[in-house]
């Protein structure tokens, strides 16, 4: 596959046709240079999920919406809360991007696996997602992809919508917009959503509220400005996924280990977009932001190893800026120049908890707990400045070719709270850093070529460069152990961490043939530096250090097809293997084994029928491929053997401004689960939602 890339970018780059070829695809994606652009010529595997797919489908999870997109599964931990795997296993490790309208929904260093939670999904206006490292515009964590929520563009008119929906769990929310219209202020947009869930397992509720505001406005007939304001609150019961032993996972599935979890979120995010053409062939945009994440976390997976209350509170301002300056005679050459400057004061404060149990092992039920000494307590500031150049050519009209480069200066300085050396709380200890600060220099590369086959037929090739730094938390408080000089030891090379490297390169053609799109890619992605575990001779401690290889590759396919007038088909699929490559870890040699919770084979099948012109019904078929239990592909545990699932959704319009609509998921009633691995030398299973029942009414005016 490597020689198979490189011999058609040569081809493409030597190609001298002069043939005019009409525009392939008439979707436009915003993600790559964060302005449209036609996504014939996006040498990138991007999958566009469009505002009224959203509407359709009514996600109460990313997982319910995200997975339409090829290469893309999303699983759930409980509530919104959610692990990804995007030409990666399902992790929560920084490995991927989450954006709202381009601009990071957190800082670099303070990455939140479940960050999709903070956004309103269910009133977005679009979803579009890279796979792989990003452009020359993307820095820090792009490497799995880059996952952007658009927010809704205001209406030309003035009016409003209310939507309540109830189900099965005590489940209920109500979504809510408004419109002003457009006039001499522009026009404004409003967004609501209030859900609740108490849960299907014990001890599981989850409430969300949130609100968005987007205020667009020309002050001038070559200026444009977008406001944006985001808000939410989530309170969690977070049994965060609990996982059961197999006796339980079958006969007991709502049983919940972890009752005494929780988890507590608010998030605020503020923008200001403006856009200023300086010519008829150029133009400045200016994205200044302000935002603030606070969590208050008692994590279920602690409590096994370091039980605490985690409290975590980090303000950003930032702005991105941009020059693009097009030259139409020149080969359609275009030339953006940016810079991306992002300052972010946190602080973490920890707890440590003294708990009450029952069982044990993989089977250990935590009951309660008190609340016991301060831990850690710091403050962290993440500052960055991340200029970039990015540029396209067509030596002929056929071919489109681009390329960029960014380059990362990244900063942490640390204020610890508490007194340098360690800190003794039992049985345990806590080495505290004194004042200190990380710093991380890189330069990331990105070449990519489009070329027409034909007018329908679009081939593209790319090479992407990707890394992420380490975050705060990795670096500032990994000093516990059971000695003071282990503690020591692993706070120590924690400060030696260096950031984890990608390197990818895909081939892909997408286009349209007798009503058919598609769009299909096979990539190869190699991690390097990866973070691992290593045993320290002198303490005998274990700690952290860069040393993995890690391979991925993988093929993707989109497909979608209208036919007999009011049926629809659609379908995304990706097969993959990710290995370990050179994995050795103070336990054990892995190179050559399967990385685990990395299933082969990821589906997503939908087949829509339309009625009547005001009535819809769509079945899904969702398949989860098996996957190893654990790291070491041991026989004894073997293989979660994969999930099919069944969705239906339906909706009526009886009046042009009313709809009611139903959806039921997991029809079939499937036992599945939504992750399995091993613990304490035990299968486990946490299982997934069971047969839940959905129904609703919208009203507009």
């Amino acid at each position: 596959m490597n020689r198979t890339l490189v011999a058609v970018a040569v081809a493409l780059a030597l190609s001298c046709e002069v043939q005019a070829a009409a525009p392939a695809l008439s979707d436009v994606t915003v993600t790559g240079t964060r302005e449209k652009a036609a996504l014939a010529e996006t040498p990138a595997s991007v999958g566009v999920v469009k505002a009224q797919d959203i509407k359709l489908t009514g996600p109460a999870h990313p997982q319910q919406i995200l997975g339409q997109v090829p290469g893309v599964a999303v699983a759930v931990t409980n509530g919104e809360g959610h692990t990804t795997a995007i030409r990666q296993p399902f992790t929560t490790s920084p490995l991927y991007l989450y954006l709202e309208d381009g601009i990071p929904i957190r800082a670099t260093g303070f990455f939140n696996h479940n960050a999709l939670y903070e956004v309103n999904i269910p009133s977005a206006g679009g979803i579009e997602v890279v796979r792989g490292p990003g452009t020359a515009l993307y820095g820090s964590d792009a490497i799995g992809g880059i996952v952007n929520i658009l927010s809704a563009v205001p209406a030309d008119r003035r009016g409003a919508a209310l939507s309540g929906e109830a189900g099965s769990h005590g489940w209920w929310r109500l979504l809510g917009s408004a419109d002003s219209g457009w006039g001499d202020a522009g026009g404004v947009r409003g967004d609501v959503n209030l859900s609740h869930t108490d849960g299907w397992r014990q001890t599981t509720a989850y409430d969300r509220q949130s609100a968005n505001l987007r205020w667009d406005y020309a002050p001038g007939a070559d200026a444009a400005l977008k406001t944006i304001l985001g808000i939410t609150h989530i309170d969690q019961q977070t049994g965060a996924n609990s996982a059961l032993i197999y006796n339980d996972y079958v006969n007991n599935p709502t049983k919940n280990n972890f009752a005494i979890a929780y988890r507590k979120v608010d998030a605020f995010r503020l923008s200001a977009n403006l856009d200023k053409d300086l010519g008829p062939a150029s133009q400045l945009s200016l994205t200044p932001y302000v935002r603030n994440n606070r969590m208050d976390l008692n994590g279920s997976y602690n409590l096994s190893s370091d039980p605490r209350i985690e409290k975590t509170d980090v303000r950003s301002y930032g702005l991105m800026a941009k020059w693009r300056r097009d030259f139409p005679e020149v080969m359609r050459a275009r030339l953006i120049l940016g810079v991306d400057i992002d300052y972010s004061p946190g602080r973490r404060a920890e707890d440590g908890l003294t708990l009450t149990s029952t069982g044990a092992g993989a089977d250990r039920n935590y009951t309660g707990y008190t609340v016991g000494a301060r831990i850690y307590d710091y403050e962290v500031t993440y500052k960055s400045a991340s200029p970039y150049v990015h540029g396209e050519i067509s030596p002929t009209a056929r071919l489109r070719i681009t390329a960029g480069l960014r380059s990362d200066s990244l900063h942490y300085d640390l204020n610890n709270r508490l007194a340098a050396g360690n800190l003794a709380v039992g049985a345990r200890n806590y080495y505290q850093s004194a004042n200190t600060a990380a710093s991380y220099s890189h330069l990331s590369p990105k070449l990519g070529a489009t070329f027409a086959l034909a007018p329908a037929h679009h081939l593209y090739v790319s090479f992407n460069h990707g890394f992420r730094a380490p975050s705060e938390s990795q670096l500032f408080r990994a000093g516990s152990d059971t000695s003071a000089a282990r503690a020591q030891a692993k706070a120590l090379d924690a400060l030696a961490l260096k950031p984890i490297k990608a390197d990818q390169q895909e081939l892909g053609l997408r286009g349209h043939v007798d009503g058919w799109n598609y769009d299909v890619v096979g990539y190869l992605l190699t991690k390097r530096d990866d973070i691992l575990s290593q045993r320290d001779l002198a303490t005998n401690a274990t700690v952290t250090v860069n040393g993995g290889r890690t391979g991925h590759r993988g093929l993707e396919l989109g497909l979608g097809k209208s036919f007999a007038e009011r049926w629809r088909f659609d379908a995304a699929a990706s097969y993959a293997k990710h290995s370990y490559k050179n994995w050795v870890t103070s336990t054990a040699d892995l190179s050559g084994k399967e990385m685990e919770a990395a299933p082969r084979l990821i589906a997503n099948t939908r087949l829509t029928w339309r009625p009547s012109d005001g009535a819809m019904v769509q079945i899904e078929w969702v398949k989860i491929g098996s996957y190893w239990l654990e790291a070491s592909n041991s026989p004894t545990y073997g293989k979660y053997p994969g999930h099919d699932l069944l969705n239906l959704r339906a909706s009526y319009a009886p009046q042009k401004n009313l709809s009611v609509f139903g959806r039921i998921m997991n029809l079939a009633d499937k036992r599945y689960a939504d992750s399995a691995s091993v613990s304490s030398n035990t299968a486990v299973y946490a299982p997934g939602l069971p047969r839940s029942y959905y129904v609703g009414i919208e009203a507009k005016w």
